[in-house]
């Protein structure tokens, strides 16, 4: 099974933000969304997942047209996290990834013993089984990010579509979910903002660029000086970690008016 997108392109107001990209992931293929802010990452990715539907292109998971089934049968697929995490309701953390059964789930069915154990595992990998009776909105921001990530990880979904994972995580955590996320073996596709991340967990990479698709390749391809002026205006130095042979990017700062 694949995901893939064809030729999607969305509007506002007669303004399109994303123009003719497509795209694809393989099962198992951990895929990276990059490019600045304002570029239509968020967008493209919405698309992907149903909140936005375009106004031209397709969305493929296998043989399942992504835009014509319904929410609940998408979710059996494809998990997603998302930029914002707020809700109007006092819900645990235990409650919160609980959530992520419901597709499998009749209605009002109650959790059985092995959704217990998915919920357990799923809090234990991010870290936050210690708090799965507090209440998720006093959480920090990144904790409620890791929540929404298990509850993501117990649709045990096919593939994962993923906003900007490591919103709002300190390093030591944005390695943490990235890993686990990558242990899991699931097509993944990720919108990225750290480029020494992304090159190493990234299989294969899409750079956008004012709504539209710049390059495409695997990181040691395309992850390049001249690409990075292009795409973030910015001045680099690219080398290789003796450690994990992964790109690693350092910034020159900026001068003047630059």
């Amino acid at each position: 099974m694949k995901l893939y997108a064809e030729n999607i392109s969305f509007m506002v107001d007669h303004t399109k933000i994303i123009e003719d990209i497509s795209l694809q992931v393989n099962e198992g293929q951990f895929v990276g969304i990059l490019g600045p802010n304002g570029c239509g990452k968020s967008t493209l990715l919405k698309s992907i997942y149903k909140v936005n539907r375009p106004h031209t292109g397709t969305v493929m998971l296998g043989d399942l047209n992504v835009l014509e089934i319904t929410p609940k049968k998408l979710a059996t697929h494809m998990g997603v996290v998302g930029q914002f995490n707020t809700t109007a309701f006092d819900f645990t953390v235990y409650e919160m990834v609980a959530m992520g059964r419901t597709p499998h789930k009749k209605f009002m069915e109650n959790d059985n013993a092995h959704d217990r154990t998915l919920i357990h595992a799923a809090l234990e990998k991010v870290n936050l089984l210690h708090k799965q009776e507090q209440m998720f909105a006093l959480l920090s921001g990144g904790e409620q990010q890791r929540v929404v990530l298990a509850r993501a990880l117990v649709q045990d979904p096919k593939f994962l579509v993923l906003d900007e994972p490591t919103n709002h995580l300190d390093i030591k955590y944005q390695i943490q979910i990235l890993s686990v996320v990558k242990a899991l073996k699931v097509g993944t596709l990720a919108a990225l903002h750290n480029l020494s991340i992304a090159a190493m967990y990234c299989d294969y990479l899409y750079v956008l660029n004012n709504g539209r698709l710049y390059a495409q390749g695997k990181p040691k391809d395309i992850l390049t000086t001249t690409l990075i002026k292009e795409v973030y205006g910015v001045d680099c130095y690219i080398s290789t970690n003796p450690v994990t042979n992964q790109l690693t990017i350092s910034y020159f700062p900026m001068l003047g008016d630059e």
